[in-house]
């Protein structure tokens, strides 16, 4: 069995004892978490909710939380001598599908 969630304004295709890294969740190492909305479940029947399906849900586990790769950016201004270099390190949680519910 699959699951579609929606966590984080991103939407997730999950399966049980899958890893999947999400958007930072307010959750300490080793907590248990309801992940986001279920857009849809999966198997041997498919259940699409409208927008989210009823009584459904999936319980993951925080393996850890962490930052992602840099991202290095640069702007600037030509003939003005104005030049700006940042850098940004997306934050992350990473989860283990424990159980989906229908």
């Amino acid at each position: 069995m699959y699951a579609v969630i929606k966590a984080g304004g991103k939407q997730y295709r999950v399966e049980e004892k899958s890893v999947v890294r999400v958007e930072k969740l307010d959750a300490a190492v080793g907590d248990t978490v309801q992940l986001g909305e279920v857009l849809m479940l999966g198997g041997e029947t498919v259940r699409v909710g409208e927008p989210v399906v009823d009584g459904a849900a999936v319980t993951a586990r925080v393996l850890r939380q962490g930052l992602g790769k840099k991202i290095v950016g640069f702007t600037y201004k030509k003939r003005k001598n104005q030049r700006r270099h940042y850098g940004h390190r997306q934050p992350f949680t990473e989860v283990v599908i424990e159980s989906i519910a229908a």
